[in-house]
């Protein structure tokens, strides 16, 4: 019987892709949606893969979510939490909506998800969760003090999380993505992106197929003994 997945922000961008990976690799994929119909309407057209639509940032919402996801295509075994947003802005300008949006969003997803789909994947003998954090929580970010904390949290969530499901079967890992040419990427000043684009040593942005096969990856039986840990696909510009 196919891994039932779920995809959180599964329609656009990284998460599409990813959406596709685990369907390419044999998976039953729900992919989570928040507020655009039309376009989770074109990716289930384009992909006939089912789109499901809640804020992964309200707790009701997700234990709901992912029970509507269950119902449809049975336990969830794998939960990739990729939903995420930006409210940038230096400190002095940023105000606390825009601090706790993100916050409630980036990070409360995982943890939010993580108490729908946990349990039972442990209770199973068997599960996958893939935080989806960012170079920017690595290295930090100008202007991006409520981002790059959320998605630092989100490498400190993983490393917690996997310690209590490493005897059950479950693990837990993180990707932390460099710049891609998403939508949200493609939205920076050309003249802001030519100077991150020279900062990074292969020369170029990554593509979004390429964090999905890293995804694929650690969700696959083969990944079984990798877990806590954080995959950093970034095209070499943050090593540690």
């Amino acid at each position: 019987m196919s891994k039932v997945a779920i995809v959180t922000g599964g329609t656009r961008g990284i998460g599409e892709a990813i959406s596709v990976a685990l369907r390419n690799m044999g998976c039953s994929v729900a992919a989570n949606y928040a507020g655009n119909d039309a376009k989770a309407q074109a990716f289930t057209d384009a992909t006939g893969i089912r789109a499901f639509k809640w804020d992964v940032g309200d707790h009701q919402a997700c234990l709901d979510g992912c029970a509507q996801v269950a119902d449809s295509l049975g336990p969830v075994d794998i939960v990739v939490n990729n939903a995420g947003i930006t409210r940038d802005g230096v400190l002095a300008k940023m105000s606390f909506d825009d601090w706790n949006e993100v916050m409630r969003i980036n990070l409360g997803g995982c943890f939010n998800m993580a108490k729908a789909t946990f349990g039972g994947m442990r209770e199973r003998g068997w599960g996958r969760i893939v935080n989806i954090g960012s170079v920017n929580g690595q290295a930090g970010q100008y202007g991006q003090v409520n981002y790059a904390a959320a998605k630092s949290g989100i490498h400190g969530f993983t490393k917690a999380l996997a310690q209590e499901g490493a005897k059950s079967g479950v693990t837990v890992n993180a990707i932390a993505p460099g710049y891609i040419d998403t939508d949200m990427v493609a939205a920076v000043p050309a003249a802001v992106l030519d100077k991150i684009v020279a900062k990074i040593p292969v020369g170029r942005l990554g593509h979004a197929e390429e964090i999905a096969r890293g995804v694929a990856f650690l969700c696959s039986d083969e990944a079984g003994f990798v877990t806590g840990s954080t995959l950093s696909i970034n095209g070499g510009q943050h090593m540690y």
